[in-house]
């Protein structure tokens, strides 16, 4: 409910953008949902024809209540930044990591392992916020994302600025006095990207 008060529209844009990116109808690509929470971003996953959705997070609390949305075929419990994701190199067609990439949560080097499970050619979608206290972190994470795109880790597909991103909890984290804040969704792709077969 407070989610839904604060007009969060993470969950939404991620899973749009991730749609519209897959090449074929997504029903058989097996999608890992990073620091899944109560399972936001798998509702929206699952209107879009996602089907086979794991998710991993760090509080068991949070993945009980996503086990109860009844959206994940598995769902395992992971401290991001302090212990690897406890899947398998190369796994998923698609890994998700939205609404925990910010201060005091996820920390930026995170990243490789994220790279770590998805197959190459597969999709990474990424999101933060751009508020005052978050700008710090914000350029950070995208100061790792270049560097990973310059080693040739991943090549950027989209980064979308997206103005009325929530409700701002204080005049102070507003964008330009709107009572929002901003964000951002990142899509990447895992190199190497394969051939686009002919026929």
């Amino acid at each position: 409910q407070d989610v839904a008060a604060l007009e969060y529209r993470a969950p939404h844009l991620a899973a749009a953008s991730l749609a519209f990116a897959f090449p074929e109808p997504p029903a058989g690509a097996r999608l890992l949902d990073v620091a899944c929470g109560t399972g936001l971003v798998a509702r929206e996953l699952h209107r879009r024809g996602f089907r086979c959705l794991h998710g991993v997070d760090g509080s068991a609390g949070m993945l009980e209540r996503a086990r109860h949305t009844g959206l994940y075929q598995e769902l395992r419990q992971c401290v991001l930044g302090r212990e690897p994701l406890p899947v398998p190199a190369e796994h998923y067609d698609a890994v998700t990591l939205v609404g925990a990439l910010g201060e005091g949560q996820v920390p930026v080097t995170v990243l490789p392992e994220l790279l770590r499970v998805t197959k190459p050619g597969g999709f990474l979608c990424l999101t933060t916020r751009s508020n005052p206290s978050n700008l710090r972190y914000k350029r950070e994470l995208e100061a790792e994302l270049g560097r990973l795109e310059g080693c040739g880790a991943w090549q950027k597909l989209l980064a979308q600025e997206v103005e009325r991103w929530e409700r701002a909890t204080s005049e102070e984290e507003s964008t330009q006095g709107t009572g929002y804040i901003s964000g951002v969704v990142y899509l990447y792709q895992k190199c190497p990207i394969p051939p686009i077969k002919e026929g």
